[in-house]
C-alpha cells in the first residue's frame, strides 16, 4: 500500500455513521441528488494509474472477471448509493445480509402483480423494517413489504458466465444473468457441473472448425458444448474411464441439435477412420423416423437415445452403438390439430420416385386419414422431397442394400393404406368387418399377405381357454383398436429394425474398442395442463437421472473438500428417493399397480385411479383427486396425472392373430417384426396374472420394459464419469430474442437447475485461492503487510472484518467461503477504492488546474512575444515590397506612356503628310492663280482663305478615315467569318474534282479548236479559247489582223466570248455546289459522297480560274498591242475594255 492512501483506510474506521463523502447523497434523496460529481470505476473494480499499490496486478486472478458491462452501469454504485462505515461489531452476523443489503440500498428484485421480476432500488424503509419503497427502472415508485425483497447481486456479475459466482443466488438472479447472455448471443452458462443452454432461434456465430481448434487448444475457456465435449475425451484419455454426457430439456429446447455438436465435436476430434461420417449421417435417419412437427417444437424428438461411441486405442473413432426409449408409437395413428405424424411419412409423399410411387401406389400425403386428421402437411422452411434424399443418401452410408430399403418404404406405405382401411356393420351387435377396397388390397399387396387372411385379422380374434379356441367377432370400435395396433406395431417394429441395421454398420472395429462416451439425448421433466401415460414414464426416468446427478455433484465436492483439507460434514439436501419408492416398491408400488391392473381383462383408466388412491394414499409424494386424476409430487413440482389411456397404452395389445398373419407374409421384414414380437412374447410378466390367454397375455408391459430399459441405463452411466447438459426453451413461440421469464423459471426448475446451484453452495460454493484473495483485499488491511505471506495476509483480513468462523474454511491451497460472504467483501472493497478514487480525483484536479494556469501564462507571454516579432518582420518586409512596386510600376507607366505617345506622333504624321498630299493634288485644281503670288525663290504663296478651307478639308478626311477604320475593323471581323466558311466550302468543294476535271478536258478540248480556226486566216467562226499566248504572233503578222475595222471586231468577239464563258462556269459551278449542299442536308437523295464531291468540286474550280486568269491577260495583252500599233487604239475599242474590265471588277469572286 502506498503511503498517501494509508492514512485514508486508516480513517475509516473513526466515519460517523451518517458520514458521506463528497457528492453522494443521503439515503433520503439519492435518487433526486443532482449535485453529485460522477466517479467511473473500471469494469473490474479496480483503481488505474497506481491508485493502491498491488491493486491493479489482482485483476486477471479476479473471479469476478465480468466481459462486458455497458458504460451506464459503471458509475451507478457511485452516483447513487451512499456510502456505510466498515462494519466494527463483534457481534455482526454475516451470514444474513439482506439486512445489511437494505441498510446500503443496493439493487433488489421485486416481484409484480403479472409474476415478472424487476430490479428496483430501495429509498426509504420504515422504522420498524417492514415496509420499504422501491423505485423501478422506468421510476415508477412501490411500497412493498421488506420480507419479499430479494437482494440482487452487484453490477459487476451481470453476465457472468458461471452461476456460482453470484454473491445471491436467487429466481431473479439467475433469470437475469441468463437473460444478459442471451441478448448478446451467449447461450451457454454453467451452473456448477451443468451447462445451461438457451435456444436461440436461429443461427449464432458459435460453431465451425475455427470454434472447434480454438476449443481443442483450449485457447478459449467459455462454456461451449465443445468444452463439455473435449472435457469428456480428454478425461476419458487421462483416467481411462468411460464418459457420458446426457442432454435433457423440454421438447423445442434444442436437444438433438446439442447431441449433433457435440457429436460434430467428438467425429472432428476422433476422425480418421471414416467411421465417423456414419455416425453423424445416423442423425438424418433417427430424426426422420423418429421426430415430428409438434405444437411446441418443429422437429421434436418423440424417442430417447443414447449413442455410445468407441474409441480405439489410438484415440480414433472405431464404432458406435445406438439405444432408443419409448418411442410414441401412438402418434401414427393420431394426431393433435396443428401436428403432424413422423416426417418420414411426408417426405415418402413428397420425395419418392415415380418409379417407387407407382410401385408402392403412393398418393398425396392429403389422402390418407392417419395424416390428414391434423390439417398439417408442411413445416415453413422445410424442403421435405429435399429431407428424403438425404434419408436415401444416409441409408446407403450406413450399408442398407437398396432392397432393404424398398421393402423399408413399403412397410411406411403399409401403414398409411391401413388408416385408409374402412369397416362396415354386418349385423345388429355391432360387429364389423373391413371393406374389400384399394386400401384393403394395396396393404395386402405391400406386406405381402392372402387379402382375406388379413380380413380376418382384422375382423375376428381366436381365444384359447384351456384346450379349447373360441372366435370373437369384433365391434367396430375393436376393429379400429385392431387396425391401429397393427399400424403402430409394424412402424414400431421398423424402427427397432433400422436401428438394429445401423448399428450392425457402426460395429465395425469395436473388438479394438478402448473406451466410450456416450451421449444420452432424453425427454426432459414436462408438466402440462393434461398429463397421460407418456409424461408418467418421462418423470419417472427424469427422477432417476436427478438422482444419479444429485450422487455424483456430492461425490465431487466431497473430493474438493478433502483434497484441500478442510473440515466438512454433508450436507443436507433434498432427496428424491421417496418419490422413486413410490414408483418403484413392490407390489405396492405404482409401475406394479399399473401393470397388475392391465393383466385384468375388467380392468378400467377408473379401477386404476381408485386403486393407486386406496393403496398409496400413505405416501407423502402421493395424491389422490377426484375421478382418473392424481398427483405426484416430482422433485421438480406436483404433476397431476389423468389415467385415461393408461391401461392400453401399458398393455401396447397386439393379439396373436396379427402376429400369425405377420409371420406368414412372404416378405422378409413382416416376417422379422414377428419373431421380434413372439421373442418379447416369452418374457413373463412379474406379478399376478388373472387368465392365460396366449402371447397379448404374456407380453412385457411397456411399463416394465421401459423400467428394465431404465435400471439397464442407470447401470451403465453408474460406470462412466457423466456431464450435464440442459437445454432451456426461452419462449413458446419459436422466435429469436425472446426472452420470457416464466416460461424459462418452470423450466429451470424442472431441470433441478436451481438445486443444483444450490446444492453447490450448499457447503462452501465460493473458493479463491490465497494468492487472488490477498491482491484483492489485502490493500483494505489496516496494518502493513509488505513482509508477510498471502496466508497470513488472508488470515487477517477475514479477522479484521469479524467474518465469524463457520462463515468460511481455510484450506492448504484456497479459502472456501458460504453464500453472500464475498459479495460483503466485493461491496467493501469497492466503497473503499470508490474513496481513494473521489480523493484521488480531487487532489489530481488541483494539479490539473495549477498546471494549467501556469502553462496559460507562461503560454501567452510567449505567444505575446512571438506575434510582436513576427508582425514587425512583417511590416518591415511589406514596407519594402510596397516601395519596389511604386518604384517598378513608376517606370513601366513612364515607359509605356512614352511609347505610346511616340506611336501616335508618329501615326499622325504619316497620316496628316498622306492627307495633306493627297488634298493638295485633289483641290490644286481648284486654287486660283489669282490667290497666289510667287516669290523671288519660285515657292507658291497660298492665300488664308485657301488655306483655312484646305485645313477644313483635312479634318474632314480624318474624320472619314477614322470612320472607315472602324468599318474596316468590322470588315476583317467579316472577312475572318467568311475565310472560316470559305475553309468549310474548300473541304466540300474537294468532292466535284473528279467532275470538273471532265469540264476543263471538255473546255480544253474547245479551246484547241478555237486555236486552230484562228489560225486560218479570214475564217468566219472565232473559238472562245482563241485568245491565248501563241495569238500573239499570228496577230503581229497578218495583214487581215491590221485593219482596224477587223482587229476591232476580233477584240469584241474574243471578250464577249470571255464574258459569255465567265457566266456559264459560274452558274455551273453555283449549281453543282447547291446540288452537293442539298444531298449533304438530306434535301435529295443521291447515291454519292457530299464531302469528296465538293472536295473535288473545289479542285477543278482552282485550275479553271488559273487557266482563266491566263487566257484573260493575254487577250489584255494582245488587245492592248493592236491598239498600240493601230493609232493608239480607236474610242470603240477603249469603251469595249473599260466597260468589260468593269464588269470583272463587279462581278470576281
Amino acid at each position: 500500500m502506498s503511503e498517501k492512501a494509508k492514512p485514508f483506510v486508516q480513517s475509516l474506521k473513526s466515519m460517523p455513521a451518517d458520514y458521506r463523502f463528497l457528492g453522494s447523497s443521503p439515503l433520503e434523496d439519492s435518487s433526486s441528488s443532482g449535485s453529485s460529481v460522477p466517479v467511473t470505476i473500471p469494469r473490474n473494480g479496480h483503481l488505474t494509474n497506481g491508485a493502491v499499490g498491488g491493486v491493479d496486478s489482482a485483476n486477471d486472478d479476479s473471479p469476478y472477471g465480468l466481459q462486458s458491462i455497458s458504460n451506464g452501469d459503471e458509475s451507478s454504485l457511485v452516483d447513487e448509493d451512499p456510502i456505510v462505515p466498515l462494519p466494527e461489531s463483534n457481534d455482526r452476523r454475516w451470514s444474513d445480509t439482506s439486512v445489511y443489503a437494505r441498510k446500503k440500498a443496493l439493487q433488489f428484485w421485486v416481484q409484480l402483480p403479472n409474476g415478472n421480476w424487476e430490479l428496483g432500488k430501495v429509498l426509504s424503509t420504515s422504522g420498524s423494517g417492514e415496509e420499504s419503497v422501491i423505485k423501478l427502472p422506468e421510476g415508477n415508485v412501490l411500497k412493498v413489504i421488506s420480507e419479499t425483497l430479494v437482494p440482487a447481486n452487484p453490477d459487476i456479475l451481470d453476465g457472468v458466465d458461471d452461476l456460482m459466482q453470484l454473491s445471491y443466488l436467487n429466481e431473479p438472479s439467475v433469470l437475469y444473468n441468463l437473460e444478459y447472455r442471451y441478448n448478446q448471443d451467449m447461450i451457454y452458462t454453467k451452473a456448477g457441473p451443468v451447462l445451461v443452454a438457451v435456444n436461440p432461434f436461429k443461427e449464432v456465430p458459435l460453431y465451425g472448425d475455427s470454434n472447434i481448434e480454438a476449443y481443442r487448444k483450449r485457447s478459449n475457456q467459455s462454456p461451449h458444448v465443445y468444452a463439455i465435449a473435449d472435457t469428456a475425451i480428454r478425461e476419458m484419455i487421462r483416467d481411462e474411464v468411460n464418459q457420458s454426457i446426457i442432454i435433457s430439456g423440454e421438447s423445442g429446447a434444442g436437444k438433438t441439435e446439442t447431441a449433433k455438436i457435440a457429436m460434430q465435436y467428438l467425429a472432428s476430434l476422433g476422425g480418421g477412420s471414416g467411421i465417423e461420417n456414419e455416425i453423424l449421417k445416423t442423425n438424418p435417419i433417427l430424426e426422420a423416423f423418429g421426430n415430428a412437427k409438434t405444437l411446441r417444437n418443429d422437429n421434436s424428438s418423440r424417442f430417447g437415445k443414447l449413442i455410445e461411441i468407441h474409441f480405439s486405442e489410438t484415440r480414433k473413432i472405431s464404432g458406435a452403438k445406438i439405444q432408443t426409449f419409448l418411442l410414441e408409437k401412438s402418434r401414427v395413428v393420431q394426431c393433435a390439430e396443428g401436428e403432424r405424424s413422423y416426417h418420414i411419412f411426408y417426405q415418402l409423399c413428397a420425395g419418392a420416385s415415380p418409379a417407387l410411387r407407382e410401385k408402392l401406389n403412393l398418393t398425396s400425403a392429403k389422402e390418407y386419414n392417419y395424416l390428414r386428421q391434423s390439417n398439417c402437411y408442411s413445416i415453413k422452411g422445410v424442403d421435405d422431397a429435399e429431407r428424403f434424399q438425404a434419408v436415401q443418401e444416409a441409408l446407403d452410408i450406413v450399408h442398407v442394400s437398396k432392397d432393404d430399403q424398398e421393402s423399408v418404404f413399403a412397410m411406411l406405405a403399409a401403414v398409411l393404406w391401413l388408416g385408409n382401411v374402412s369397416f362396415s356393420i354386418i349385423d345388429n351387435e355391432n360387429h364389423a368387418e373391413p371393406e374389400s377396397d384399394e386400401s384393403l388390397s394395396t396393404v395386402a399387396r405391400l406386406i405381402g399377405c392372402n387379402i382375406n387372411d388379413l380380413k380376418l385379422a382384422l375382423s375376428k380374434r381366436n381365444i384359447k381357454v384351456r384346450n379349447e379356441t373360441f372366435v370373437q367377432k369384433l365391434t367396430l370400435s375393436q376393429a379400429i383398436d385392431a387396425r391401429d395396433a397393427l399400424a403402430k406395431s409394424i412402424y414400431a417394429c421398423l424402427f427397432d429394425w433400422l436401428v438394429e441395421q445401423i448399428n450392425k454398420s457402426l460395429a465395425v472395429g469395436k473388438r479394438r474398442t478402448g473406451r466410450s462416451i456416450s451421449i444420452l439425448d432424453i425427454y426432459g421433466f414436462e408438466s402440462f395442463n393434461k398429463n397421460s401415460f407418456e409424461q408418467f414414464c418421462i418423470n419417472y426416468a427424469n427422477e432417476r437421472l436427478q438422482q444419479h446427478f444429485n450422487r455424483h455433484l456430492f461425490k465431487l465436492e466431497q473430493e474438493e473438500y478433502i483434497k484441500d483439507g478442510i473440515d466438512w460434514t454433508r450436507v443436507d439436501f433434498e432427496d428424491n428417493q421417496t418419490c422413486l419408492r413410490l414408483f418403484e416398491k413392490k407390489p405396492l408400488g405404482l409401475l406394479s399397480l399399473l401393470d397388475e391392473e392391465s393383466t385384468f381383462p375388467n380392468g378400467t383408466d377408473l379401477t386404476l385411479a381408485n386403486k393407486l388412491k386406496e393403496h398409496l394414499s400413505d405416501n407423502s409424494c402421493f395424491r389422490g383427486d377426484r375421478g382418473k386424476t392424481f398427483t405426484v409430487a416430482h422433485y421438480a413440482g406436483e404433476v397431476t396425472y389423468e389415467t385415461t389411456g393408461f391401461l392400453e397404452k401399458n398393455r401396447d395389445l397386439l393379439h396373436s392373430d396379427s402376429i400369425k398373419l405377420l409371420s406368414s407374409c412372404s416378405r422378409h421384414l413382416p416376417q422379422a417384426f414377428a419373431s421380434s414380437m413372439l421373442v418379447h412374447s416369452e418374457k413373463p410378466v412379474v406379478g399376478p396374472l388373472h387368465k392365460a390367454g396366449g402371447p397379448d397375455s404374456q407380453r412385457l408391459s411397456v411399463a416394465t420394459k421401459f423400467k428394465g430399459q431404465l435400471f439397464e441405463l442407470m447401470q451403465r452411466l453408474g460406470k462412466t464419469t457423466p456431464h450435464f447438459i440442459r437445454c432451456i426453451k426461452p419462449n413458446s413461440v419459436q422466435s429469436p430474442g425472446l426472452y420470457e421469464q416464466e416460461l424459462v423459471l418452470q423450466q429451470l426448475r424442472c431441470c433441478g437447475v436451481l438445486e443444483v446451484v444450490r446444492i453447490s453452495r450448499s457447503g462452501f460454493p465460493t473458493r479463491m485461492s490465497h494468492q487472488k484473495f490477498a491482491l484483492r483485499y489485502g490493500f483494505l488491511l489496516l496494518e502493513s503487510i509488505a513482509a508477510k505471506d498471502p496466508l497470513s495476509v488472508s488470515v487477517a483480513i477475514l479477522h479484521q472484518f469479524n467474518i465469524l468462523p463457520e462463515m468460511y474454511q481455510v484450506g492448504y491451497t484456497k479459502l472456501f467461503f458460504r453464500t453472500g460472504q464475498i459479495g460483503v467483501l466485493e461491496d467493501t472493497r469497492n466503497r473503499t477504492l470508490h474513496g481513494i478514487l473521489r480523493l484521488q480525483s480531487c487532489f489530481r484536479g488541483h494539479q490539473a488546474r495549477s498546471r494549467l494556469r501556469e502553462f496559460k501564462r507562461g503560454i501567452t507571454a510567449l505567444q505575446s512575444f512571438i506575434r510582436g516579432e513576427k508582425i514587425r518582420k512583417d511590416y518591415t518586409e511589406l514596407l519594402r515590397r510596397h516601395r519596389a512596386c511604386s518604384a517598378i510600376q513608376s517606370y513601366v507607366k513612364s515607359r509605356i506612356a512614352k511609347r505610346q505617345y511616340k506611336a501616335k506622333v508618329d501615326a499622325s504624321l504619316v497620316i496628316q503628310s498622306a492627307i495633306r498630299g493627297e488634298l493638295v493634288r485633289r483641290c490644286g485644281g481648284d486654287i486660283k492663280y489669282g490667290g497666289t503670288k510667287r516669290n523671288e525663290s519660285g515657292e507658291v504663296l497660298v492665300q488664308a482663305s485657301v488655306l483655312s478651307e484646305l485645313q477644313r478639308r483635312v479634318l474632314r478626311t480624318e474624320a472619314a478615315l477614322r470612320e472607315k477604320e472602324e468599318e474596316n475593323d468590322i470588315l476583317r471581323q467579316r472577312l475572318q467569318q467568311y475565310d472560316n466558311r470559305w475553309s468549310e466550302y474548300e473541304t466540300k468543294m474537294k468532292s466535284m474534282e473528279e467532275i470538273w476535271q471532265k469540264q476543263i478536258r471538255s473546255l480544253q478540248s474547245s479551246l484547241s479548236i478555237a486555236k486552230r480556226s484562228l489560225d486560218v486566216e479570214g475564217s468566219p467562226r472565232y473559238s472562245d479559247a482563241s485568245v491565248n499566248a501563241s495569238d500573239a504572233s499570228d496577230f503581229s503578222v497578218s495583214g487581215d489582223f491590221r485593219t482596224p475595222g477587223r482587229s476591232g471586231s476580233v477584240g469584241l468577239s474574243v471578250i464577249s466570248r470571255l464574258a459569255e464563258e465567265f457566266g456559264q462556269r459560274a452558274q455551273v459551278f453555283g449549281d453543282d455546289t447547291k446540288f452537293l449542299m442539298e444531298v449533304k442536308s438530306g434535301k435529295v437523295e443521291a447515291n454519292l459522297s457530299p464531302e469528296r464531291e465538293l472536295r473535288r468540286l473545289k479542285q477543278m474550280f482552282e485550275t479553271w480560274k488559273k487557266d482563266y486568269g491566263g487566257r484573260l491577260r493575254e487577250t489584255k495583252t494582245i488587245l492592248s498591242r493592236l491598239g498600240n500599233e493601230e493609232t493608239g487604239g480607236s474610242p470603240l475599242v477603249e469603251r469595249v475594255k473599260t466597260k468589260w474590265w468593269g464588269r470583272l471588277r463587279s462581278t470576281r469572286f
